[in-house]
């Protein structure tokens, strides 16, 4: 993972606010609450999440297109991560284990196929949600 000294002011503002975030944010929900740090056009954005996804520091949620700051400091030069999306309340959480990714790699490479990246997401309800059903 990259430095987060090594980031730009506009890489910073993305990160941290996606970092106090309650869940998954658009890009243009960022653009939005960082008009007044002097983001003006999507691309600044835009721009800033692809450092960050690169550097490790956030994930895209293809099913939301939306994104989230990694909740843990591991290794994401593997390409793999996968997220529990709950459709109530639009947490999600980073799922992670070595065992699993390998297994999954395995499986993947045994059909000739090269993989780079892997995103899984499971949809549903999470336990507070189902809690609070109840």
């Amino acid at each position: 993972m990259a430095a987060r000294d090594a980031l730009t002011r506009n890489q910073i503002c993305v990160l941290e606010r996606l970092e106090v975030a309650t869940g998954p944010l658009s890009a243009y929900t960022l653009l939005d609450q960082l008009r007044e740090q002097g983001f003006r056009a999507p691309l600044q954005v835009y721009r800033a999440l692809d450092t960050l996804i690169n550097a490790g520091f956030v994930h895209r949620l293809e099913s939301l297109n939306a994104f989230v700051a990694c909740a843990e400091e591991h290794d994401h030069g593997h390409g793999m991560a996968a997220f529990a999306i709950c459709d109530r309340c639009g947490q999600a959480a980073e799922l992670s284990d070595h065992a699993i990714e390998h297994q999954l790699e395995d499986w993947v490479r045994s059909t000739g196929f090269q993989p780079k990246k892997a995103v899984i997401e499971f949809r549903g309800t999470c336990g507070k949600c189902l809690a609070e059903a109840a």
